[in-house]
């Protein structure tokens, strides 16, 4: 759940991003995981699904690297976090994310996607393919 005041708008990145409202310092708390909110998903409910709800998933999803026989779907706008090769958020821990350096008002929040997916990152449906798809 993020813990800082942040908005949508139209990321140069990829589609829609979310934004600081005010100023991140270095070093803050901005999401931590909370299961009151965010879902923790078992696998095989999540590929028993399709259609929609499964696409919804593959997008806004990722491996729960605690455990991977669940995903974690984040129920606020944190969804929303676009890939940076150099970010500005740490999701290196499971469980929370924090300030890599000060992010100013108006900010795109972002994170590197490699710390979800071992070989590299792609949408949630598409980690099953081989290299060779």
């Amino acid at each position: 759940m993020l813990l800082v005041d942040v908005y949508l708008d139209k990321s140069s990145i990829q589609g829609i991003g979310v934004f600081a409202r005010a100023h991140i310092p270095r070093g803050m708390l901005i999401w931590k995981l909370d299961p009151r909110f965010d879902r923790i998903i078992d696998v095989e409910t999540y590929e028993s699904e399709s259609g929609s709800v499964k696409s919804y998933l593959d997008r806004y999803s990722y491996p729960d690297r605690r455990d991977p026989n669940y995903i974690v779907f984040e129920a606020d706008d944190a969804r929303f976090m676009n890939h940076a090769d150099e970010p500005n958020c740490d999701v290196s821990s499971p469980e929370e994310t924090y300030a890599l350096r000060d992010i100013a008002p108006g900010e795109e929040l972002t994170c590197d996607y490699n710390h979800f997916f071992e070989t590299g990152f792609d949408f949630l449906g598409d980690r099953h393919l081989s290299p060779e798809n």
